[in-house]
């Protein structure tokens, strides 16, 4: 098991890490974290929803993502309730206290999920959440040293040496620790190091003297990985030239520090403004343009942040009411009608596609206290929220558009959505794409929809982006409207940089982590 000194530290790409690692090696090996709290998530191909970051760590492992490698997962609705998803299905709201009063009554889900994986892999890779020392939670934990019992897991306890103190950190957890669960860390991994490991050693020495456990690992920073991260806090985090290691999207920064219009950008780079919404989710969308060598992204939370980008995106968010309000009062709503007018390509994705319209409406309550609520009015659509979450592994063609641009392959996505949106046929407006296979079932469905002049977009498909013939159609579109030729660059499947991104990751753990007695304390030969 993988624990941390506390969240953002390095265990979810230290899991994804040693997943790639135990497989190379010829092991089964797969993830699993029993509570995830994320709006980052993905639908598997049976329709249930799991984190975003055990979907990542199970592509490393070499297999299909499954449920159970993720049996709760908390989407935060506001600062203090989560939708709360059990085995892949939500079973309701809850605030913070009625989470944790029912929490006991899931050890049960756990131990099932965990041990239908221990039924069919070598390994088993856990990932603790957050911290194993918040004194306050560790009463019926669930997902640290509770989990670590249950499987009878050995644990390494991994730090952020780059956000400083963290020889505190880790004496001071291990303090918090009861003695049994003091003697269940078997070793100490210092993450995201820059510099000389020499004059880092003294500090090892004396550490290893005090807490009496080997340092196991100096894992570099490393640049230019974009792994799927598990939420958005990663954006918090992001620097201003790196795509940084476990960050998901990195080096695009957001809020006060964002890269700004006036940033350098050679005039042969599409510039890519992604709202950064208060609940953004499925940010992972947009991972795939950091491949590319003449593309911008930038996630922007302030109009005058915005400039005048080549292409727009609204991204997906589990509180499309409460987070069009936020665009409304910054201004940025304002912003993006005045770019649509002036020509820019606006694009929503599933909660972006809805505030894209004339009206939402919740007449459930299911996000808000709010029945209805206007749109930006850019797509004549009204969306509709209902009780029941769709969740759909899908396939779909995009239609022919005049003022678009065509695609000959077939589409893959997923849909994670509340709300239906209809649009009545209205002449200026045209379905996106039509779904042909929902959770491996034939179906006929419209999606989305495109405005008359091609300039506003909207669609229910995440993942979009990571089909690589429309991601080249559309960079490409862009390029043409900037009067550039398109693109000469050798565009790799998307399929392939992932597995390079592994093999990488895998490649510099290895190399900085002492193996052999992570296999000696698997008792593994």
């Amino acid at each position: 098991m993988i624990q941390g000194t506390g969240s953002h530290v390095g265990k979810s790409i230290l899991v994804c890490a040693l997943c790639r690692i135990l497989k190379q090696d010829g092991y089964r090996v797969a993830p699993f974290k029993a509570q995830n709290m994320a709006l980052n998530s993905f639908v598997t191909k049976d329709g249930k929803e799991m984190g975003r970051a055990q979907v990542a760590q199970a592509e490393a492992a070499g297999i299909e993502p499954m449920v159970e490698m993720n049996p709760i997962l908390l989407k935060p609705t506001g600062d203090c309730g989560s939708q709360v998803v059990i085995m892949g299905k939500p079973i309701g709201n809850m605030t913070a206290r009625e989470y944790y009063q029912k929490k006991g009554e899931f050890i049960s889900i756990i131990k099932g999920a965990y041990d239908t994986l221990r039924n069919r892999f070598d390994i088993i890779v856990i990932e603790g959440a957050g911290s194993p020392a918040e004194i306050n939670l560790k009463d019926d934990d669930i997902v640290n040293m509770g989990m670590a019992k249950m499987a009878s897991a050995p644990v390494l306890l991994v730090t952020d040496i780059d956000r400083g103190g963290a020889f505190a950190w880790i004496v001071g957890t291990l303090e918090l620790l009861t003695a049994t669960e003091r003697d269940r860390v078997k070793g100490i991994v210092f993450n995201k190091f820059r510099g000389d490991k020499g004059i880092l050693q003294p500090g090892l020495d004396m550490l290893e003297n005090r807490i009496n456990k080997p340092v196991l690992g100096i894992i570099p920073y490393i640049h230019n990985l974009s792994i799927d991260d598990e939420d958005s806090v990663s954006l918090e985090y992001s620097g201003n030239n790196d795509r940084d290691q476990g960050s998901g999207v990195r080096g695009q920064n957001t809020g006060d520090k964002a890269l700004t219009p006036d940033s350098r950008l050679p005039a042969s780079f599409i510039d890519i403004v992604v709202i950064k919404l208060p609940r953004i989710s499925n940010f992972t969308d947009f991972n795939i343009f950091t491949h590319g060598k003449d593309v911008r992204v930038r996630f922007v939370d302030k109009a005058e942040n915005i400039g005048k980008p080549d292409l727009l995106i609204i991204p997906g968010t589990k509180n499309t009411i409460g987070d069009l309000i936020f665009l409304e009062e910054r201004d940025i709503s304002e912003e993006i009608k005045n770019l649509s007018m002036c020509g820019t390509m606006i694009m929503g994705i599933c909660g972006g596609y809805q505030m894209l319209g004339k009206q939402i409406n919740d007449p459930y309550h299911v996000e808000s206290a709010t029945d209805s609520i206007q749109g930006m009015g850019l797509l004549n659509t009204v969306t509709t929220f209902a009780r029941e979450k769709q969740t759909y592994q899908v396939k779909a063609s995009l239609l022919d558009h005049e003022n678009l641009f065509h695609v000959n392959d077939e589409l893959a996505g997923y849909e994670i959505h509340m709300g239906d949106t209809i649009f009545n046929g209205h002449k200026a407006l045209k379905p996106f794409a039509r779904i042909t296979e929902r959770a491996g079932k034939t179906v006929n469905i419209l999606d989305g929809c495109v405005s008359a002049d091609g300039k506003v977009l909207g669609t229910y498909i995440h993942g979009i982006f990571d089909n690589d013939e429309f991601r080249l159609k559309l960079m490409n579109c862009l390029r043409s409207k900037k009067g550039l030729e398109p693109s000469r660059e050798c565009h790799v499947g998307f399929k392939s940089i992932k597995e390079q991104r592994y093999n990488k990751l895998a490649d510099i753990v290895r190399e900085n982590m002492d193996m052999n007695t992570v296999y000696n304390i698997l008792k593994l030969s």
